[in-house]
């Protein structure tokens, strides 16, 4: 009996090694999720040797960005500069809407989850990051803070992406 108990558990390790090791290969492995974000649908990881335009953007505790509206142009690659004026932490996260209302969920769940994704920077008090990103679709692009309850305060905003000429 005690020899059957052992091979369970060895299945169960087995398993749960294998269910690990395929969520890591799958890019989940930032807090075991996925964020879900479609970059295409908001552009793509910039480059630095490529940077169009740099965009300061403070980040407040009174849960607000500033500026809060951005305007770019399709193609353009833009080094955000987001500064944390406040006293607690706050993060900078570039997504479509939808993805954004779905990971400030899952952040609800798991407030301490941490991120090392290309659209998205946490800031400590006091302290500055850097968000590259090329925005290569016309439309809206929005972003917001996802720290517990920042989101449902307002804070977020959007960019707008204009067509070429």
């Amino acid at each position: 009996m005690l020899d059957h108990f052992k091979n369970i558990r060895l299945v169960l390790m087995i398993g749960l090694i294998g269910f690990a090791a395929s969520s890591w290969a799958a890019g989940n492995h930032a807090g075991g999720h996925s964020h879900g974000t479609d970059s295409s649908a908001i552009g793509q990881p910039g480059q630095v040797d490529q940077v169009m335009r740099t965009i300061q953007v403070d980040m407040s505790d009174a849960m607000r960005f500033s500026p809060s509206r951005i305007s770019v142009k399709s193609g353009e690659t833009i080094k955000f500069v987001l500064t944390n004026s406040g006293k607690v932490k706050h993060e900078f996260v570039l997504g479509t809407e939808k993805d954004l209302k779905e990971h400030y969920q899952q952040m609800l769940k798991v407030p301490e989850m941490e991120h090392d994704e290309p659209n998205m920077v946490t800031v400590e008090p006091g302290k500055s990051g850097t968000v590259i990103w090329k925005f290569s679709t016309s439309g809206i692009v929005d972003f917001a803070c996802l720290l517990p309850g920042h989101y449902d305060a307002g804070m977020k905003g959007l960019v707008q992406v204009g067509a070429t000429k």
